[in-house]
């Protein structure tokens, strides 16, 4: 019943600073689950978010997995709904009081900062789960190559999803 109760905490705290999305609040999730709870392991952490971005739908996914991995079916429910009705009821709160300052310099300058802290929040979480996830250099040159041909080129990441498949059934790494 405590992992109950301290499932719902931390998602209500976390979903109402969600800016950017769940993604966003990768290293505040794993922070939580992994160092202040105990209730996982990092490598246990990273395979859940594998599979929930492996799996078709929301990234949000990664908390019902979280919960279910804690407390089971009741821990999945806990934590989904703690992660969506609290931001949902202050969304709606205030939407109108958003509506009404459209076009605000404030509210620029409001939404400007969001988008900085979403882009760094989201760096962090990429950088979180590449050190969850490093198993060798070979594996973290192909991850540091791959970022970089992403960034100065326009190939798709499914080639090099594909090329790492490959790579790794071939045992190379």
């Amino acid at each position: 019943m405590n992992d109950l109760i301290d499932l719902a905490a931390l998602f209500a705290k976390i979903g109402l600073v969600a800016v950017g999305g769940v993604i966003a609040l990768i290293p505040e999730i794993q922070r939580e689950v992994v160092e202040v709870h105990h209730w996982m392991d990092l490598r246990s952490f990273s395979t859940l978010f594998t599979l929930a971005q492996a799996a078709p739908g929301p990234n949000l996914l990664l908390v019902t997995l979280v919960g279910w991995y804690v407390a089971g079916l009741p821990g999945a429910l806990v934590a989904t709904g703690a992660l969506v009705i609290p931001p949902a009821i202050l969304a709606y709160s205030l939407g109108n009081l958003w509506h009404k300052l459209k076009g605000s310099p404030w509210l620029a300058t409001v939404q400007a900062g969001l988008n900085a802290v979403t882009v760094g929040l989201i760096a962090s979480a990429g950088i979180l789960l590449v050190r969850a996830s490093y198993v060798s250099i070979v594996a973290g040159m192909l991850a540091a190559g791959s970022v970089l041909i992403l960034m100065r080129t326009k190939t798709h990441p499914l080639w090099l999803l594909g090329a790492g498949a490959l790579l790794g059934a071939l045992g190379l790494v």
